[in-house]
């Protein structure tokens, strides 16, 4: 049987700390993700051109708004579950 040759690390540059989590990093935080996912699925809620905000009908504006929201969700996610050595 030849010798083994040793693995890649896969985390090159990385501590031991973030290897051991890297596969099992299962917070609760992640669950957040799923409201910019889901929100915009639902046109429904927003599928209208009243209320006007400075001439843009509703459904672009509450868009834009999504865009914002999902900008601070993945910031707070990332914050929240990122791994400080």
């Amino acid at each position: 049987m030849p010798p083994r040759t040793p693995r890649p690390d896969p985390f090159p540059g990385y501590g031991a700390r973030t290897r051991r989590r890297a596969g099992r990093d299962r917070s609760r935080w992640h669950w957040l993700l799923a409201v910019p996912v889901v929100f915009p699925l639902l046109t429904p809620l927003y599928d209208r051109a009243e209320p006007q905000l400075w001439g843009i009908p509703f459904f672009y504006w509450v868009q834009l708004v999504g865009i914002v929201l999902t900008m601070v969700t993945t910031a707070l996610v990332y914050q929240l579950t990122r791994v400080r050595d």
